[in-house]
């Protein structure tokens, strides 16, 4: 099904508060906004949520309206599309290969065309390589006249097919995490946020935990997601993902797990749920593999562990000592204040879409 979703006030449909907005001095003096469009898979896909809505005070305030369409397969949803891109003077696909009638049709009455991705879409999700998804990345990168990257891998991937990237990290609103929550006491609780396509991801890294929690009863595994899993001696809490209950859930818990294989598609990711992690004060573990090297300062913000034992040191180090996951967590919020938060991303796609437009 399309959907068009016209966000007139994100105040009251995003939840933002006004004291949180963006500075009226990005605002345009033009009396006729400019249309920016933003196409992707779905309004509850975590690509939309993070890399179009969350940006739409933002691009309102600097004199844009922006709109979103979900794309699905139907002449009816397409022609939809194509007549949207028209009036628009600027077509953002989210993450989205399109068919190669389709991204023709687009590119003929689309004056600028921006592909925005946070995943390595041009292989498989297992890490091999796949010629279909191949075509279909550099099809979609030829045909664009800018890209936005969420992390070096991709820009990189992307530069070799385009020759205007810029990179757009996945960012957060931090003070979503600022919240007040008394900790449980006498439990030492781990938390991994995802989703089902994750999950086998945390289920190589359970025996390690399960171990663990043999040694310290007091462990337990919250994992906010759409799936539990079994265990020996790990004591499991599964939380239901909400976007309302989810700051509070990271909050509550002690420390943030990511554990992840080092491949062609992992290396793609753009560490969200790290960065969500920081934002709540929550010291972190996760696999060395792609960004999270990069967003993980060893030993300052948390621990990369690659082996078995690795993962074993760090957790009990942080189980047994308090202070050192309070250190961890306020250099992490410190970290993501300073690069990660979408205003500081904003303000890097405003001067784009001023090049562009």
């Amino acid at each position: 099904m399309l959907r068009d979703s016209v966000y007139a006030d994100p105040l009251t449909q995003k939840g933002y508060r006004a004291d949180k907005m963006p500075s009226k001095s990005m605002s345009k003096t033009s009396m006729t906004p400019r249309t920016i469009l933003f196409i992707s898979k779905g309004e509850d896909s975590a690509s939309t949520r993070y890399r179009a809505f969350t940006y739409f005070p933002y691009l309102r305030n600097a004199g844009w309206r922006a709109r979103h369409l979900t794309a699905s397969r139907g002449p009816v949803q397409r022609l939809k599309i194509l007549l949207c891109a028209r009036h628009a003077d600027v077509v953002v696909i989210v993450r989205k290969t399109l068919s190669p009638l389709f991204l023709r049709l687009l590119r003929s009455v689309s004056r600028r065309i921006v592909f925005d991705f946070d995943d390595a879409i041009f292989v498989r999700s297992n890490g091999q390589p796949s010629k279909r998804r191949e075509q279909g990345f550099r099809r979609t990168m030829t045909a664009c006249n800018a890209v936005w990257a969420g992390n070096s891998y991709l820009a990189d991937a992307a530069g070799r097919l385009n020759g205007h990237v810029s990179l757009l990290p996945t960012s957060i609103q931090p003070e979503k995490y600022d919240i007040e929550v008394d900790k449980p006491q006498g439990h030492v609780d781990l938390v991994w946020i995802g989703s089902h396509s994750t999950r086998k991801y945390l289920v190589e890294a359970m025996p390690a935990l399960d171990e663990l929690a043999h040694r310290h009863p007091e462990l337990r595994l919250k994992i906010i997601a759409d799936f539990d899993l079994e265990t020996v001696h790990l004591n499991t809490m599964p939380i239901t993902w909400s976007e309302a209950g989810e700051a509070e859930e990271l909050a509550t818990s002690h420390i943030g797990i990511a554990p992840m294989p080092d491949n062609l598609w992992t290396r793609g990711k753009c560490a969200l749920k790290i960065l969500q992690y920081m934002a709540a004060g929550l010291p972190v573990v996760a696999s060395p593999a792609g960004i999270n090297k990069d967003v993980v300062r060893d030993g300052e913000t948390g621990f990369l562990a690659e082996t078995e034992t690795q993962w074993n040191d760090h957790l009990e180090n942080l189980i047994g000592d308090a202070s050192l996951r309070k250190r961890l967590g306020i250099n992490g919020r410190k970290r993501v204040l300073e690069d990660y938060s979408e205003s500081a991303t904003a303000a890097k796609m405003l001067v784009d879409l001023e090049r562009l437009s």
